[in-house]
């Protein structure tokens, strides 16, 4: 990784023809959980070759698992049981992902061997209590830093005990990790949750033939069970989408087919905002998928309106707000977010540095506790630091679509954690931007 990969975007161009963006992150990290950790042979297409997906991968390399790759994004994985996996030489890196890191927890709580889960300097910086808790009152021996980061120790030989757990902030990863941690567990293991979070990891696990309940707001399963290898086609993220509906949505004379996106109806809030704000978004060719819905989503320009952001629609686009911040920028008003101080613990302070980008670049934004208020207005050039997040980085490219000068947006290396080739794809539907190391 080098020190300081910039993009550096000139103003400007629009977005037309068929875009097909890379594999979901989720659901590509879910693929080699619990593919590794069924019986017999998973294949996945589609995967998301990128360094997150690729840290979960080398982790069960690491422990026993043989992972053939056949081709670009097709896989071959032996799945071992789950209780097959061997103690690993080493610790396991995670690298920048969080999912990994606490998915993983989940699972490394039932081995009968210890592990301790690393991370890069930023996934140090993030808070993990949230999952050692629920495993603690599972019968987990599990320890983080004093303040509650990375690395994360688990002892050998925990004897769990299934749990029902309240989740005090909505979360996919710590639901996830609790459900995950409930296949090794004694009993029943069920979550509750505030709102509706992402439910890839109940769907996968009915998808190897695993049972998990769903009573409205509360999903369940026993312990003791086994899973069964299958095939998985992994359809393109619509977090990686999102950045195309909103270029499109705020670029003049763009017309874009984003091709085969999950339309899981946990992850579909930004399509719900941005046709609140006006967008011309069509949902086309629906179909579902090993369990997942799927569709096509044509996306023209249109002139946005600034919208107080429903607070139901937070937990469901959570990860698209940096890019629907700058659809804000550039639409007719003010938009005003609530309810969404989850965003302040992401791999940035995601409030926080898209306040400071975009008033970098001339617009009116003030970052709240829980939200944001953004001014419509004119983008100018300008110098925006993303602080690592890929999401950020990849947000300032879309700004350059509608900017008067060039922005240079700097650290964007961990742009490869979810989107690999995005320049490439990028210049070829019609942005202008190119990248630079420094």
């Amino acid at each position: 990784m080098t020190d300081n990969l910039q993009f550096i975007t000139q103003p400007g161009g629009s977005l037309n023809g068929n875009v097909r963006v890379p594999g979901d992150k989720s659901i590509s990290h879910r693929s080699i959980m619990l593919g590794s950790l069924a019986d017999g042979i998973t294949e996945v297409s589609g995967f998301l070759n990128g360094d997150d997906c690729l840290a979960t991968l080398n982790a069960f390399r690491t422990m026993g698992v043989e992972i053939e790759e056949l081709a670009e994004g097709e896989l071959k994985i032996h799945g071992v049981g789950l209780h097959g996996l061997k103690a690993p030489i080493g610790e396991l890196d995670m690298g920048n992902s969080g999912t990994s890191m606490r998915l993983m927890s989940g699972l490394m709580a039932g081995q009968d061997f210890a592990v301790t889960l690393t991370g890069d300097a930023s996934l140090s910086k993030r808070p993990m209590r949230r999952v050692t808790v629920p495993l603690k009152a599972m019968g987990a021996s599990i320890e983080t830093t004093e303040g509650g980061t990375p690395p994360i120790n688990i002892a050998a030989d925990n004897k769990l005990q299934g749990i029902h757990y309240d989740l005090p902030v909505a979360s996919a990863q710590v639901k996830s990790c609790v459900l995950l941690a409930g296949l090794y567990a004694e009993g029943q293991t069920s979550v509750t949750e505030p709102a509706p979070t992402r439910d890839h990891t109940e769907r996968m696990l009915r998808g190897f033939g695993y049972d998990v309940t769903t009573d409205a707001n509360r999903m369940s399963l026993q312990g003791g069970g086994s899973l069964k290898g299958i095939n998985i086609d992994v359809p393109a993220d619509i977090s990686s989408a999102a950045f195309y509906m909103v270029g499109a949505s705020i670029a003049e004379n763009s017309d874009v087919v984003l091709e085969h996106v999950g339309m899981n109806p946990t992850r579909t809030g930004v399509i719900d905002i941005l046709r609140l704000m006006g967008a011309n978004i069509e949902v086309m060719n629906e179909r579902e998928i090993g369990g997942e819905p799927v569709a096509d989503i044509r996306i023209q320009s249109a002139q946005l309106k600034g919208i107080n952001i429903p607070e139901e629609l937070v937990p469901l686009a959570i990860d698209e707000f940096p890019v629907i911040f700058v659809a804000a920028a550039c639409a007719e008003g003010k938009t005003v977010l609530t309810g969404a101080e989850e965003l302040r613990v992401k791999e940035s302070d995601r409030i926080q540095v898209m306040a400071d980008g975009l008033v970098a670049c001339g617009i009116d934004a003030q970052a709240t506790p829980d939200g944001i208020i953004i001014q419509g207005g004119q983008l100018t050039g300008g110098e925006v630091h993303s602080h690592h997040d890929h999401r950020i980085s990849m947000s300032f490219v879309m700004a350059g679509l509608r900017a008067t000068g060039p922005i240079t947006i700097n650290d964007c290396a961990n742009v490869n954690t979810s989107f690999p080739n995005f320049v490439k794809i990028a210049n070829t539907a019609g942005i202008h931007v190119t990248s630079n190391e420094t």
